[in-house]
C-alpha cells in the first residue's frame, strides 16, 4: 500500500500501518500510544504466544512442574490449573519457551530441542502477520475502530523475501497496510545490546544462520561441545551479529514496499495526531 500522496494518508477515513525494525527500537511503545488516540493495537507477537504458541509454552510449564512431585501430583488429579499470562508488553512466556541453546546446568538448550522451537516460531510468525487483514477488519466490525497498527517482531525479515512482491507475507501486508520502517543508528544497536542482556526478547534465527553463528561462536571461544556453551554468552552475542545482519534487509523491505522513520523523530512523537503528521513526512521523501 503505497500512496500518491501525503494526503491520501492524512485524509484517509480508514488507516492501517504495519511497523517493523530492530526489536526495542520503539514499535511496542508508539503501538501502545496510538491506543490511546483510537487505533487498534494487534501485536504479532502477542498472537505468536497465544494463538499459535500457546500449547507449546503451558505444556513447557507443566513438563517443569512435573518435576516436582508434589506439583505433579496436583496436576495429574487437576487440581491446579497452569496457564501462561502473557501480554503485549510481557512476553517472557514466550522468550522462556524459546530458551538459548548451551549448557542445561545453565538453563540452555540443546541444540536440536532449540532447532525445534525456532522452526514451531517461523510457521507461528508467518500465520500471525497473514492473519492482519482479518484483523483489521475484526477491529472495525467488532469495536468500530478505524485505524489499525500491526506491531512486528524483528524477525519479521527472516520469514520474508524482501525483494519479492510475490512473497505471501508481504503481499498480504502491503494489500492491507502501509509498510513503516523505524531504523535505528548504530548508537541505537548498542543500546539495544545492552538491554537484550539485561531483558532478553524472542529470538529467531534462520537456520543456516545459526548453525553457521554456533559454530562461529564455539570456534571464537574455543569450545569443542555444544553442552559447554554459555547460553547467556551465545545469546547476547548471538542477538548482536543478527542485529547487523538484518539491518540493510530492513533497509531493503521498505525501499522495495514501504516508508522509512527515524527512531529519534519517532522518539518525541507524543500521540496519533503527530504520527499521523510523521508518516505524511515519510511519505513525502519516499516520494522526492
Amino acid at each position: 500500500m503505497l500512496f500518491k500522496n501525503a494526503d491520501e494518508f492524512v485524509k484517509s477515513t480508514h488507516r492501517a500501518v504495519t511497523v517493523f525494525g530492530m526489536a526495542g527500537v520503539g514499535k511496542t511503545r508508539l503501538s501502545a500510544m496510538l491506543r490511546s488516540s483510537n487505533w487498534f493495537h494487534y501485536s504479532a507477537d502477542y498472537r505468536i504466544g497465544t494463538r499459535y504458541m500457546g500449547e507449546h509454552i503451558v505444556d513447557n510449564f507443566k513438563r517443569e512442574a512435573m518435576k516436582n512431585p508434589f506439583l505433579a501430583e496436583l496436576l495429574r488429579s487437576d487440581s491446579i490449573y497452569i496457564s501462561s499470562n502473557i501480554t503485549f508488553a510481557n512476553l517472557d512466556p514466550l522468550s522462556t519457551y524459546l530458551g538459548t541453546p548451551g549448557n542445561p546446568d545453565k538453563g540452555g538448550l540443546p541444540l536440536e530441542e532449540y532447532q525445534r522451537r525456532q522452526d514451531q516460531h517461523r510457521v507461528s510468525e508467518i500465520a500471525a502477520l497473514r492473519d492482519v487483514p482479518h484483523f483489521i477488519e475484526r477491529a472495525k466490525a467488532l469495536y468500530g475502530y478505524d485505524d489499525f497498527i500491526a506491531d512486528t517482531g524483528g524477525s519479521l525479515i527472516e520469514v520474508v523475501d524482501p525483494t519479492d512482491p510475490h512473497d505471501p507475507v508481504i503481499e498480504t501486508l502491503t494489500a492491507s497496510t502501509a509498510l513503516l520502517y523505524i531504523r535505528g543508528t548504530e548508537k541505537d544497536a548498542a543500546q539495544l545490546v545492552a538491554r537484550f542482556k539485561a531483558s532478553p526478547k524472542p529470538m529467531y534465527y534462520t537456520p543456516a544462520f545459526l548453525v553457521r553463528k554456533w559454530a562461529e561462536y564455539k570456534a571464537l571461544n574455543k569450545i569443542a561441545e555444544d553442552c559447554e556453551v554459555d547460553p547467556a554468552g551465545f545469546g547476547a552475542w548471538g542477538f548482536e551479529a543478527l542485529l547487523h545482519d538484518r539491518l540493510p534487509r530492513y533497509q531493503t523491505l521498505a525501499d522495495n514496499f514501504g516508508y522509512v522513520v527515524e527512531a529519534s523523530d519517532l522518539a518525541i512523537v507524543r500521540d496519533g495526531d503527530e504520527f499521523v503528521d510523521l508518516m505524511a513526512a515519510a511519505i513525502e521523501q519516499r516520494m522526492r
